[in-house]
């Protein structure tokens, strides 16, 4: 009787992850990988540290938030910026100077909250702390470059990095929580410590690092921007040829090769990012509406819980969704992953119990990961793959924003209304966003109909 039952176990097992042992089995895989998720424990360690320490020595909530929101904006602007500069000029490049700075102001920060420094000291240490390389785009990008035209694989490598995301966020958070309460200096320095072991595994990874559009230019002798001219064209040939245009519209279109934008800011992309601004707003606007919810009914000590739970079920859900080969198209996926996480986070304002909160997280959550998952895989049919970290950067900054505009419209009507108030903006956020989402119902939908770009050869 245990034989088959052992046996059962171990086939589910193997078809949960035996997909992912594949990949992290390829060689060096794994080290980037794991080295690109411990760069990125300032994400969800940062901001907890920061919160937690000023508290502590200016006893000023407002003050954290302020710092906080600054930090968020300015990442939202230097994201794409570095995302850019990588596809330009390689991931060592920029990684490397951008990390020195990123250290730099992290000493710097903590000293001043120490010391009690003049706030304006920490406003104007804040900016420098969004010097963040875009790790996970740049992990993205390598396994892209790595399973160039194997579509199944690539899916699951996208899946991957959304389960190794979710872990950084169901560590980082609590990790962050306990260190800093015990000593602000010592979370920042296990922080730094590691970003550099993070970066050092990632960086010194170099066979699988994809040539920079400098490399490929110099290789087929031309000029930085000719070959990214070359490589629009060819991107908008594939497109005509996917969609059975005339012969006549692909000669137009070669036509207008010469005259091609090299900006990767098309229909697709715009649509993209507008619903992961609406994705942002919504969702930042519900985690601070449950903190204010959780205080109202004395269970703010449960919040980590409620957030946690979310965290685990979307892990969950981006180890189960990367292990199917699926035949349903993409655009049916991602709308229905973002329907669910929309209007479930929208049912909120009809919770009457912190714990109602979380059993929806717990169920809706599983499509969290992979709406994520599905925007990623969107990026390999939008822009070419040595535009990829730039897309992705974009998409992040958009959620950014999003996220500190949320933010900011909850937290007005909190102050007015309470908890309620602020689940009454989510409600509404959530539904503008999804309503938003299907106005690019068309961009993005034809965008999956398009070959994946990383099949461009130029």
């Amino acid at each position: 009787m245990s034989n088959p039952v052992f046996s059962g176990f171990t086939e589910v097992t193997h078809r949960l992850f035996g997909g992912y042992a594949e990949l992290l089995h390829m060689p060096h895989t794994a080290r980037f990988s794991i080295g690109s998720v411990l760069a990125c424990m300032p994400f969800p360690m940062i901001g907890m540290t920061i919160t937690i320490a000023v508290q502590h020595y200016y006893h000023n909530y407002a003050l954290a938030g302020a710092l906080a929101a600054i930090q968020a904006i300015a990442m939202a602007v230097v994201g794409p910026l570095l995302g850019k500069l990588v596809d330009k000029f390689g991931q060592r490049q920029v990684a490397i100077p951008t990390i020195i700075v990123w250290l730099i102001a992290a000493a710097a920060m903590i000293a001043c909250i120490t010391a009690r420094a003049p706030q304006w000291t920490l406003f104007v240490i804040a900016p420098f702390m969004a010097a963040i390389p875009p790790w996970g785009a740049m992990s993205r990008s390598r396994w892209t470059h790595l399973l160039k035209g194997d579509r199944v694989r690539t899916d699951r490598a996208m899946s991957l990095s959304g389960v190794f995301d979710e872990c950084m966020w169901v560590i980082g958070n609590p990790l962050a929580s306990a260190l800093a309460v015990v000593s602000g200096t010592l979370a920042f320095g296990v922080t730094g410590a590691c970003v550099v072991i993070g970066a050092l595994m990632f960086l010194t990874e170099l066979t699988t690092e994809p040539p920079s559009q400098t490399t490929l230019a110099k290789q087929s002798g031309l000029t930085r921007r000719q070959y990214r001219q070359r490589e629009a064209a060819k991107a908008e040939e594939l497109r005509s040829s996917a969609s059975k245009k005339t012969q006549e519209l692909r000669s137009s279109a070669s036509a207008k090769s010469e005259r091609v934008k090299q900006s990767i800011w098309g229909p697709g992309l715009i649509a993209l990012c507008v619903t992961w601004f609406g994705l942002g707003a919504f969702q930042s606007a519900a985690s601070i509406s449950i903190i204010a919810f959780a205080t109202e009914q004395s269970m703010k000590q449960y919040t980590g819980l409620v957030f946690a739970c979310f965290s685990i079920s979307s892990l969950c859900g981006a180890i189960v969704y990367g292990a199917k080969n699926w035949i349903t198209p993409l655009w049916k996926r991602f709308y229905f992953c973002l329907a669910v996480v929309n209007i479930g986070i929208g049912t909120f304002l009809f919770a009457r119990h912190l714990w109602v909160i979380m059993i929806i997280y717990l169920i809706i959550g599983v499509c969290q990961a992979p709406t994520w998952i599905n925007g990623n895989q969107l990026l390999l049919h939008i822009v070419p793959p040595t535009r990829f970290t730039e897309g992705v950067a974009w998409i992040g900054a958009m959620n950014s924003i999003g996220g500190s505009v949320g933010s900011a419209i909850a937290g007005i009507f909190i102050d007015r209304s309470g908890s309620q108030g602020g689940f009454l903006v989510v409600t509404l956020l959530a539904l503008l966003s999804l309503v938003l989402a299907f106005v690019g119902f068309r961009q993005i939908k034809s965008s999956t109909e398009t070959p994946t770009l990383t099949a461009i050869t130029v």
